[in-house]
């Protein structure tokens, strides 16, 4: 059952947010599509840790400041958030675009991490290897696109949003190009310090992800040498929807083996 909605306030910026579960934190990073559902993804991690899902500045029901401006903003904005609810020995996991986020995070301050997962993350580049280009696609080519059993893309397209959440879905697309348009999804200087990130690291990938391809998952494991690497086969952009339980079950053994 999902969580109610809570709101809080980070340097004066209203944040929504859904908490469940107890134990170790889990603070789950959203990609480009927020947060539209409840997940079976989500109640597997909440019935076993406290999980925290944020609404990132600019998206869903959160504020969206003029002086949060890029990813690197975000990984600034959510140390002071781990602070504001003095959060320790965090578990951080990030999905596409909130891989990114969530990497931008560990090589900035990991004093209140314990470990990170990256799951299909954004942010580094490979010359020669493009991602797809979520910003030309329409909403059914982007969502066929994201996953690779069209089952689960048809089901999505035949559900009519309400107005409400259409707004929504237009605030997250215009917080996606603010952060993500210019250069397309990836921070040139994030790869050069992903070294810095020491703690216990997960990387999770799709093998048919046709969003960011998981050929990227081996230049990740270079520049993270000490992580897990594991890809989902007949899987696209999310195994958090498409292969949950599997990734489920490798996420729960992963932080149950971190020390802290």
């Amino acid at each position: 059952m999902a969580p109610t909605g809570q709101v809080i306030e980070v340097d004066g910026v209203a944040v929504g947010l859904l908490r469940q579960g107890k134990g170790k934190p889990v603070l789950f990073i959203h990609g480009a599509n927020g947060v539209a559902a409840w997940l079976p993804f989500f109640e597997n991690l909440s019935g076993k840790y406290d999980l925290i899902i944020p609404d990132h500045p600019g998206f869903g029901r959160s504020d969206d400041p003029d002086w949060i401006r890029s990813v690197p903003d975000l990984a600034f904005f959510y140390l002071d958030l781990m602070e504001k609810l003095d959060l320790r020995d965090v578990h951080l996991v990030g999905t596409s675009m909130g891989g990114w986020i969530a990497s931008e995070i560990a090589i900035r301050n990991e004093s209140r991490l314990a470990s990170l997962t990256v799951v299909g993350p954004a942010g580094v580049r490979i010359k020669g290897v493009p991602f797809g280009d979520i910003f030309m696609w329409s909403n059914e080519e982007a969502t066929r696109n994201i996953f690779l059993n069209q089952a689960i893309a048809d089901r999505l397209l035949s559900v009519k949003p309400t107005d409400e959440q259409l707004d929504v879905m237009m605030k997250n697309r215009f917080a996606v190009t603010k952060y993500g348009w210019q250069p397309r999804m990836f921070n040139p200087d994030l790869e050069k310090w992903l070294h810095r990130i020491k703690i216990p690291t997960f990387i999770g990938w799709g093998r048919e992800d046709k969003i960011i391809p998981s050929s990227y998952a081996e230049r990740w494991k270079q520049r993270i040498p000490h992580a897990k690497v594991s890809i989902y086969e007949n899987c696209g952009h999310l195994p958090h929807i498409e292969a949950s339980d599997a990734l489920f079950a490798e996420v729960k053994t992963f932080i149950d083996g971190v020390a802290v």
